[in-house]
Order: structure tokens, then C-alpha cells, then sequence
């Protein structure tokens, strides 16, 4: 599109696709909030939930190294 030959159709479907996905990542955003917030309302500690959902993104090997250097600071602090 370099020079200035700008399909107004092709755009236009461009901008619709996107804030369609727009609309639908807001949707899902709003029902991870309600699991949450169930999650909440039956006891359970939504940070720690997070923090387990981070650690089970992670690969086996970096989730290792972060443990072990999180180990390591808690024992230089006096935390361990």
C-alpha cells in the first residue's frame, strides 16, 4: 500500500474484523472475571491462582530457573 493505493473496501473489512475481535476478546476477558470471581466467592485465593496459571504457561525449564533464583533470594533475605 506503499504510494497510496488504498482500498477503501478492503480497509473498511479490515477495521470490522478487528473491532469484532476486539468485541470478543472484551467478552472473554469478562468471563475470566467471572470465573474468578466465583473462584473467590467459594474460598479459593485468586492471586495464587494467577500466579499458578503464570507458572503453568511457563516451559518446565524456565519455570525451574525462576523457582530456584526466587529460592535464592528468599535465603540471601533471611526469608527461607
Amino acid at each position: 500500500m506503499a504510494g497510496g493505493n488504498v482500498s477503501a473496501e478492503q480497509l473498511r473489512l479490515f477495521i470490522e474484523r478487528i473491532e469484532r475481535l476486539e468485541e470478543e476478546k472484551q467478552g472473554i476477558a469478562d468471563d475470566v472475571k467471572d470465573v474468578y470471581a466465583e473462584a473467590k466467592g467459594t474460598g479459593y485465593d485468586t492471586k495464587t491462582m494467577r500466579a499458578i496459571i503464570r507458572l503453568r504457561k511457563m516451559e518446565k525449564d524456565a519455570r525451574m530457573e525462576q523457582e530456584a533464583l526466587l529460592e535464592t533470594y528468599k535465603a540471601a533475605l533471611g526469608l527461607s
